[in-house]
């Protein structure tokens, strides 16, 4: 075939295509075939596909052909496919879901994912298991619950929401009556994000107590204190404002040995900060001081997220950073202390007669579990922003290593800062080691008064705890919002998701309020210990068996290789099916056996207390059955059997939200409506692709960048 006859057959759109290679004229010519009309529309507008949209692009395909600009369309296309990093067997990633939007670029979602992944748990819990379970010997079953659950469970979560492009309610199209799951890591998220800014809000307020040239912790001439407080500093030197270069001997005497000595940090804790009531029901008066830094952090978070992931993916890149930052200078400083040698070596020293009890390897499995965030529904929110093709098994491995790696490191900027503490006070590091908030706002706070310019010290500390806060945060208001929006769907919620974002932030901040009170911390620890606990570990282990064997094991690796352009590792197949659902059940076991009555310092919670912990623990795993009954009493079907079938199975919108990634058994058969449940774009020009012919007879498909 001539160039004329080339030309001639481009700008025939109606024209069939040929059935089978047209030779070229000469070795090495590269012929154009003849294309349908259909071929030039990968995207639907929502309206009625135009076939004048296609021969738009025909007209423009001719004229850059005749003017001798298709060499440097295709490098420039080539180029562009290199920079977006497309995974094998794909032409490109420059998939805009228009409707939902999506992150920026890729560092966004990382970040976004290890802000919401590193939390303040990695800080005030994991090095506190790791010295109680056998230092260095915690971490070979730490590791191993990483890499047999943590990360599979990530990936899982990770791929499920990218590939549905849905929240942690629309991601269920893929089994509807399973959608009760997704209610409960809603009610989940509702009861973290509550009480999770509350703990940012007393890390605010610490933060801007900080500001000032004596840290008001550090002796016991405050009004507040008592006569048992007996401070590390001599409260003789702040006339002076000298510090003492040792102890005095009659307090080191004191510290050691009497039962009653309370130090200065603990009563501005608890006799300052909260006003500690005496009783969880006896709410007394709401701490204003606390309330307000409570609006400021609700601003804060609502700010970040106005835009959605647009706005929060920015925010990122120093909240996700910057407490890396902090953690660096506090152990670059705490490392060159006296003593931090004896406190980091009691954080390491392995104990391997430990690991044979079954307590340090629940212990480990847990403490994986809650610090990767998995069932909480963040995973799956943040995924769904990802473009499809987005390689989230390369990203789930990174994330939760990173997660991981920061709780060990943060061991030894804790330990270093404590090992110093008590060798100034002449104690063993378990007398002054504690976890949770007695960790950061008693024990470390008062550690760090015994380092010259300590002010400086905190504010870096507790400026750290607020970023290690939000990021978290970020995560889990943005599940509530996506969830909400995506149920709704219309047109409308999508132009106001603005106000959506605040109506949440607006309720989060009503309903933190009793936190605030004198009883806060008492309702505080109860939501911690019991809304996110064994609840947890039975959404997760339901979501496993409701992807691996209710939707079938093979449907979902074949989606995964359809969206990746591999199928998902050997050992994640065998994990998923097996293992993880395995060490799930292992956990809620281990939770049951090794249940204990809460109890604050020595505060034993009464029952009735203990009964409403329990009910917000079962608020969110009984979403699943009433949410399972509902469906099945509104599915079609003659008799159970066949309505419990209709039920399970994925609906007609289950799939790829973009059309132009649904292919194989979920191409459409008809012309799409805006009423299908996917996204409808119109025609996109850079996915415009041309039958080609090489010299060697072969055909394919080539992107065009017209």
């Amino acid at each position: 075939m001539s160039g004329g006859d080339t030309r001639a057959a481009i700008a025939r759109p109606g024209m069939a295509v040929a059935h089978g290679p047209v030779a070229p004229s000469s070795p090495g010519q590269v012929t154009l075939l003849p294309v349908q009309r259909s071929s030039f529309l990968p995207r639907f507008s929502r309206a009625t596909p135009s076939i004048s949209l296609a021969e738009s692009a025909l007209k423009v395909w001719h004229e850059a052909y005749n003017s001798g600009l298709l060499p440097q369309l295709m490098a420039q296309h080539s180029l562009a496919m290199a920079q977006n990093g497309a995974v094998p067997s794909e032409a490109t990633k420059r998939d805009q879901n228009l409707k939902r939007g999506n992150w920026g670029n890729q560092i966004e979602f990382v970040l976004t994912s290890v802000g919401y992944a590193v939390g303040l748990g990695n800080v005030w819990r994991f090095p506190y298991l790791c010295y109680r379970n056998g230092g260095g010997a915690f971490m070979f079953p730490y590791f191993i619950m990483l890499i047999f659950c943590g990360i599979p469970l990530f990936f899982m979560e990770l791929s499920f929401g990218q590939f549905a492009s849905q929240g942690c309610l629309g991601v269920w199209r893929i089994s509807p009556m399973f959608k009760g799951v997704g209610y409960g890591m809603m009610v989940v998220s509702t009861y973290i994000g509550i009480y999770y800014n509350v703990v940012i809000c007393i890390a605010f307020y610490y933060f801007f107590s900080s500001m000032t040239h004596v840290l008001p912790w550090a002796y016991c001439n405050n009004p507040w204190n008592t006569r048992d407080c007996a401070g590390v500093l001599d409260a003789s030197n702040l006339t002076n404002g000298s510090r003492p270069a040792t102890l005095p001997s009659n307090l080191s005497h004191l510290l050691n040995h009497s039962l009653q000595r309370t130090s200065p940090s603990e009563e501005y804790w608890r006799l300052y900060v909260l006003k500690l009531s005496d009783d969880i029901g006896n709410f007394g008066e709401v701490r204003l001081p606390l309330l307000g830094c409570l609006g400021v952090s609700w601003v804060v978070v609502f700010l970040c997220l106005i835009r959605g992931v647009k706005s929060s993916g920015k925010v990122v890149y120093f909240t996700a950073t910057f407490p890396y930052v902090v953690l660096t200078i506090l152990f670059v400083r705490g490392v060159t202390l006296e003593g931090a040698f004896t406190g980091i070596m009691y954080y390491l020293t392995p104990q391997w007669d430990k690991i044979l009890e079954a307590k340090v390897w629940g212990d480990a499995a847990s403490q994986i579990f809650y610090s990767l965030g998995c069932a909480w529904g963040g995973l799956i929110t943040m995924a769904s922003y990802n473009k499809f093709h987005n390689n989230c098994y390369r990203d789930s491995v990174i994330i939760s290593i990173t997660n991981c790696a920061t709780s060990v490191y943060a061991g030894f900027v804790i330990f270093s800062i404590l090992g110093f503490m008590a060798s100034h006070l002449g104690v063993d590091v378990s007398r002054v080691a504690d976890h949770g908030p007695g960790l950061a706002f008693v024990a470390y706070p008062e550690a760090l008064t015994l380092l010259p310019i300590s002010p400086l010290w905190s504010l870096l500390f507790f400026f750290m705890l607020i970023l290690l806060g939000l990021g978290t945060q970020f995560c889990l208001l943005e599940t509530l919002v996506t969830a909400i929006v995506d149920e709704v769907g219309n047109e409308w919620i999508l132009q106001k998701k603005t106000y959506v974002t605040l109506g949440v932030a607006v309720a989060g901040f009503l309903l933190g309020i009793p936190l605030t009170s004198q009883a806060g911390i008492y309702w505080l620890l109860l939501m911690d210990n019991y809304a996110a606990s064994f609840s947890l570990v039975v959404i997760s282990c339901i979501m496993c068996v409701a992807i691996m064997y209710i939707y079938g094991h093979r449907n979902y690796f074949q989606d995964i290789q359809m969206m990746l352009g591999f199928p998902p590792p050997l050992f994640f197949q065998i994990c998923w099916r097996f293992v993880s659902p395995a060490i799930i059940f292992f956990i809620l076991v281990f939770t049951v056996i090794q249940y204990q009555p809460i109890t604050y310092n020595h505060y034993q919670y009464p029952g009735w207390a203990v009964a409403i912990g329990f009910l917000m623990a079962l608020s969110s795993v009984l979403c699943i059955p009433l949410y399972a009954m509902f469906r099945l009493c509104r599915t079609d079907g003659d008799t159970l059997l066949q309505r419990l079938k209709n039920a399970t199975k994925p609906s007609r919108d289950w799939g790829p939200a973009l059309l132009e990634h649904r292919t194989g058994r979920y191409a459409p058969t008809i012309i799409p409506s805006p009423d299908d449940g996917f996204e409808v774009q119109p025609l996109h020009p850079d996915k415009a692709q041309i039958p080609i012919v090489g010299s060697n007879g072969s055909s394919r498909l080539q992107d065009s960048r017209i």
